[in-house]
């Protein structure tokens, strides 16, 4: 409101029409080139105040709000997923990578996971406390589940209590570092897209989407709490949860990639 009133100064605001308004916004979007989010941040400001403020009903039902750019998510193909993986030779990377991609998993979920998450009798992971403090389980993969039984019996220092530990101060793996990981990866292997370590997360709901996972399936694996935000990746036919195959599963079944 600061921002408003400063530009209308010895204006009454509590006089203003919806047209007066309208131009306002219109100077806010041409001239100070404000953002859509900012607008809308803008416009709720405004509605509280002309309708809760001054009373005035429904002041703001004439004032269409701007539409939000649609940015669809950048994936990597099976070929760039080949030779991303292909550039990792550290055991303990391998697998962050391949668990980010197997389950769809945010970075900060891949450096929050422990040993006891993995739920090898149900073929489950649980995501404790991911976003918005919401706990879900995700299907483990077969295959990543021998890689990680491989990794946690051979890698030195073994990982006690986080499945991917510092070795510095064994806690969680820094995401940051789990970023530069893939960083680091994605150039050596001549990957030229813009895109980081979520893009694993963006590959694994579009490479189901194209494999016929319904999409409803896919929100509640990713842990979205509205369709609208999994829509992004396109509309399927319907299959039931337990027949999900991990899409890390058929690229090893296609000889794509490998564990050693």
């Amino acid at each position: 409101m600061g921002s408003f009133l400063g530009t209308i100064k010895n204006h009454s605001a509590d006089k203003f029409t919806v047209q007066r308004i309208k131009d306002y916004l219109q100077y806010c979007y041409t001239e100070l080139r404000l953002s859509e989010n900012t607008l809308n941040s803008r416009m709720n400001a405004l509605k509280f105040y002309y309708e809760q403020v001054l009373g005035k009903d429904k002041f703001f039902w004439d004032i269409p709000r701007p539409k939000k750019p649609l940015i669809l998510p950048k994936v990597l193909s099976e070929n760039e997923l080949e030779r991303l993986f292909a550039a990792l030779n550290n055991k303990k990377h391998k697998a962050m990578l391949f668990t980010a991609y197997s389950a769809g998993l945010r970075v900060s979920e891949v450096a929050a996971l422990q040993i006891k998450h993995i739920d090898s009798d149900r073929m489950q992971i649980l995501i404790e406390k991911a976003k918005g403090k919401k706990d879900r389980y995700v299907a483990l993969s077969p295959i990543l589940l021998d890689i990680l039984r491989d990794y946690i019996k051979t890698y030195k220092p073994k990982p006690k209590i986080y499945l991917f530990e510092s070795e510095q101060t064994f806690t969680a793996y820094p995401t940051r570092t789990i970023q530069q990981i893939f960083w680091m990866a994605k150039e050596k292997a001549g990957i030229k897209k813009q895109v980081g370590v979520h893009c694993l997360r963006h590959s694994f709901a579009t490479h189901l989407l194209e494999k016929g996972t319904d999409i409803k399936y896919i929100k509640d694996l990713l842990g979205h709490f509205n369709i609208k935000t999994t829509e992004r990746y396109l509309h399927v036919s319907k299959r039931t949860l337990v027949n999900i195959a991990s899409p890390l599963d058929d690229l090893f079944n296609k000889g794509k990639i490998s564990w050693e």
